[in-house]
């Protein structure tokens, strides 16, 4: 009998919070009232409000600690090399790191030709924004690399730099 009433109240009790559960999730996150449509719901729900968290803590952060932009970082690498006495264009390895609490960004540039990692946290929209800044630098994209861990993204672009955009210093 003891058995009967104890199942009886866990079953009063998981009922009781599935209604809870119900009720603190906007309706279109539940389509019918079974417990499985309820515990579906509010777990796409929690992945959406875990997504909506981590686009405002980035926010607050860029609003805390501004990073440069991408163009802005190129042109403190000598692009080509270029060697002033012939004019002519050399080899040099050119390297440059950027660290901010959005992404860290690594260039590698070997003539006119750039290998760009960019380490960030991913967010919807960000390779978009990311090559239209690329092509907006007149850098043509050759090959592209994305790797996902978890919420991390490492974006690896091969790029030439277009020569009538070329600053040499």
């Amino acid at each position: 009998m003891t058995h009967i009433a104890v199942e009886r109240n866990r079953r009063r009790q998981m009922n009781e919070h599935l209604r809870v559960l119900r009720a603190l999730m906007p309706t279109s996150y539940v389509q019918r009232g079974d417990q499985a449509s309820i515990i579906g719901g509010a777990i796409e729900f929690v992945r959406e409000l875990e997504q909506l968290l981590q686009c405002l803590e980035s926010q607050k952060r860029r609003r805390l600690y501004p990073a440069p932009p991408l163009p802005a970082f190129f042109p403190q690498l000598p692009l080509a090399g270029v060697d002033t006495s012939d004019g002519s264009v050399g080899l040099r390895e050119d390297m440059a790191e950027n660290k901010s609490p959005l992404a860290d960004i690594e260039v590698r540039l070997l003539g006119l030709d750039a290998m760009i990692k960019i380490l960030s946290r991913r967010r919807p929209g960000q390779l978009l924004r990311t090559i239209a800044a690329l092509e907006d630098m007149q850098l043509s994209i050759l090959h592209t690399n994305i790797t996902t861990i978890e919420q991390t993204v490492l974006y690896s672009f091969n790029v030439k730099v277009i020569y009538n955009s070329l600053h040499v210093y």
